[in-house]
């Protein structure tokens, strides 16, 4: 099993989609995210009435925080159809804003084919580069 197959299926392992209350649905789309240590860390997607809601690679990311780990290697998020997609824009972001080697992630943006994309290439000329040469 290679890398992106467990990925993909620690992510699977907790996608299940459910309505939580009459304003909270989760589990649509489950991500995975492999830390620079190799330690895997999922979340899933939590949709909100009030638009206070977690995508699930924000959700993933939050949960290797909580870990003591802020430096991700590779990503993998898995829609309600079972294909990957790309992170949206507030889950880029926050990728590129964790370290200074944040570009360098990779995302699984094909399962079969395996093809990927550094985060680098989905956010070109980031506007916050500059900051981390002042630390």
């Amino acid at each position: 099993m290679d890398i992106w197959q467990k990925l993909y299926n620690s992510a699977r392992k907790v996608q299940c989609a459910r309505t939580i209350s009459p304003f909270v649905d989760a589990g649509g789309v489950a991500a995975a995210v492999l830390s620079k240590k190799g330690n895997i860390y999922v979340g899933v997607c939590i949709d909100t009435a009030s638009s206070l809601g977690m995508c699930a690679e924000r959700n993933a990311i939050a949960n290797m925080l909580t870990c003591g780990e802020n430096e991700i290697d590779k990503v993998v998020a898995v829609m309600r159809d079972g294909r990957v997609g790309s992170p949206c824009g507030a889950c880029r972001e926050l990728m590129m804003q964790l370290s200074a080697d944040s570009g360098d992630i990779e995302i699984l943006v094909d399962y079969k084919t395996r093809q990927t994309v550094r985060l680098k290439e989905l956010v070109p000329d980031w506007w916050g580069a500059q900051r981390f040469n002042s630390i």
